[in-house]
């Protein structure tokens, strides 16, 4: 039996991703921000000081990949890295001036982004879309969950 792509949902969801990326890449470039910093980003301003490795958890992402978002995001000014006050042994990532005053122009370009590609589906078939993203991330985030 042949592989049908359209009826995948791994595939479907990489390819609305990469949709996603390209179209909020756009909006938040004259920003400074890009797709790859902008989920880091998001988990800061909603709680800043965090470590690597609660980004690293939060993101889904491996501690590599996260490492060097995190240098390009000091590069650019977003954010700064500082020795915890209890243990030494961990850095904590803070936002900058910089990174604090992109939060309302960035999540109104992703809040933008969302409306235009969710626009032709009602205000419930949004919210069970939403649902059911949020129940199959929650099922794949959970290895013990197999067919």
């Amino acid at each position: 039996m042949a592989f049908d792509k359209t009826d995948s949902a791994g595939y479907l969801a990489n390819h609305m991703a990469r949709l996603f990326a390209r179209a909020i890449h756009a909006r938040i470039k004259p920003l400074g921000l890009s797709p790859g910093n902008f989920p880091a980003m998001l988990e800061l301003w909603a709680r800043d000081g965090q470590t690597q490795s609660e980004l690293v958890q939060r993101l889904d992402i491996e501690q590599a990949t996260m490492a060097n978002t995190l240098t390009r995001m000091e590069r650019d000014g977003l954010v700064t890295r500082t020795k915890d006050a209890d243990d030494g042994r961990l850095q904590r990532i803070w936002l900058t001036e910089r990174g604090k005053s992109l939060q309302n122009p960035a999540t109104e370009a992703a809040r933008s982004e969302n409306a235009r590609a969710l626009q032709g589906l009602t205000a419930e078939e949004q919210d069970a879309f939403l649902a059911m993203m949020r129940h199959v991330i929650q099922t794949l985030r959970d290895p013990s969950r197999t067919p």
